[in-house]
């Protein structure tokens, strides 16, 4: 056996014989390397859940909003000298002369309460465009859909979402052909979309009434301004130049030059994606950086249990130098005892990290382990045996073995 064996022999011969001791000092490094791992796999399946869902959303997409005001208090808005808001105008102006679309929908957004066969309910009403469905990917489980004709005629017909089918009319198929009052207007059920879950900002996306943009407009809200426009662009090479198309296009209907700040905004579906990670990110990062303290805290827990070590073996240390050992051999020894409590703390930590992430996905909760972070933290691990575990290694080498061996 030659010295490397005899050291690591030794190494795990102290660590097992007080077990319930060397667990409770590596249970820093358990607590920690598996807080670390498991954070960032929530943070990664939450990223990912977030993209999944922008993009299930529709390909290609565009989006424009009027922009938000800035507002002071007691003061007029800030940069304009008109409301920000887009309106039918917009819209035609847009699908009249834009060249890179291939759906194009205005869409005016509003809660109302509906009454149905079931009761009363409060539920989104979205006045969209036949192309709508297209553009979002959205299929129909029963019915149809409403087409340009019932737009140019403003037809009092709607497309419930699965939730507010079952909620107002009991199921699916028992919606198709009734009646729901809607304010004080009466519209005839014709379709019921498939169900889509939860959308990006986690709201119920079935829990929806679609109709007409026109009908909703003139009905319901009796105006002719509109939430937002959406855009479906051939591909997404097309991307950056269908957004400087929108642009000049609604700029010149605003009357805009090129250097007025625009009173709309235009995000592409790739911008969306970028917030929503950035925004992931950067809390994944601050929940990985909080349970990392509990490294360090374990990392100290060892050096501190290393010196008990030292303390209560300086006889021992005292023998091994008498026949022969040299300060290295005492250094290597120690600072192995600490690095291989570290690693094994790392491995019951990453062992914890696999079971929390499972139980998680259990749940319903998204998660994603990195193996790159996975590595990272048994290194983290490895290093904190190494700096924790050297002072007390270089302590115990620098005992003299004449006063080592006195000591009781």
């Amino acid at each position: 056996m030659n010295s490397l064996d005899l050291l690591l022999a030794l190494c795990f011969r102290n660590i097992f014989r007080n077990r319930l001791r060397s667990f409770l000092t590596a249970l820093g490094i358990i607590i920690g390397v598996g807080s670390v791992i498991t954070m960032v796999a929530i943070g990664t399946g939450a990223q990912k859940e977030i993209e999944e869902r922008i993009t299930a959303m529709g390909t290609n997409l565009i989006q424009i909003m009027p922009r938000r005001l800035l507002m002071r208090p007691g003061q007029e808005a800030i940069g304009f000298s008109r409301p920000n808001r887009l309106t039918q105008t917009d819209a035609a102006k847009l699908k009249a002369e834009a060249s890179y679309t291939q759906a194009f929908s205005g869409i005016s957004q509003r809660s109302f309460t509906v009454s149905g066969g079931r009761g009363s309910w409060s539920v989104t009403v979205m006045g969209v465009e036949p192309d709508y469905l297209t553009i979002r990917n959205w299929n129909l489980m029963e019915g149809i859909c409403f087409d340009a004709e019932d737009l140019r005629a403003r037809n009092r017909v709607a497309v419930l979402g699965l939730t507010t089918a079952t909620n107002l009319c009991g199921s699916a198929l028992e919606a198709l052909g009734q009646r729901i009052r809607i304010g004080s207007n009466q519209f005839t059920v014709i379709g019921v979309l498939e169900k889509k879950g939860a959308g990006g900002n986690g709201n119920d996306q079935d829990d929806v009434i679609m109709a007409p943009l026109d009908t909703v407009l003139t009905r319901l809200s009796n105006t002719r301004n509109i939430s937002m426009i959406v855009m479906k662009v051939f591909s997404q090479e097309y991307m950056e130049a269908a957004q400087k198309e929108a642009d000049l296009i609604l700029r010149e209907l605003h009357r805009l030059s090129g250097t007025d700040r625009a009173d709309f905004e235009i995000i592409n579906q790739a911008d969306m994606i970028d917030m929503a990670s950035e925004t992931s990110r950067s809390l994944t990062t601050l929940l990985a950086a909080i349970a990392g303290v509990s490294l360090v805290v374990g990392g100290i827990g060892i050096m501190n249990i290393m010196l008990v070590s030292v303390t209560e073996r300086t006889r021992e240390i005292g023998i091994r130098m008498a026949v022969g050992a040299r300060k290295q051999d005492i250094l290597v020894q120690f600072l192995l005892e600490s690095i291989m409590l570290s690693l094994l703390g790392g491995l019951m930590g990453i062992s914890l990290a696999v079971l929390v992430s499972s139980i998680l996905r259990a749940l319903q909760i998204p998660t994603v382990i990195n193996p790159l972070v996975v590595a990272a933290a048994a290194l983290v691990a490895a290093l904190e045996g190494v700096v924790f575990g050297y002072y007390p290694a270089q302590k115990a080498s620098g005992l003299y073995p004449i006063e080592a061996l006195r000591y009781e």
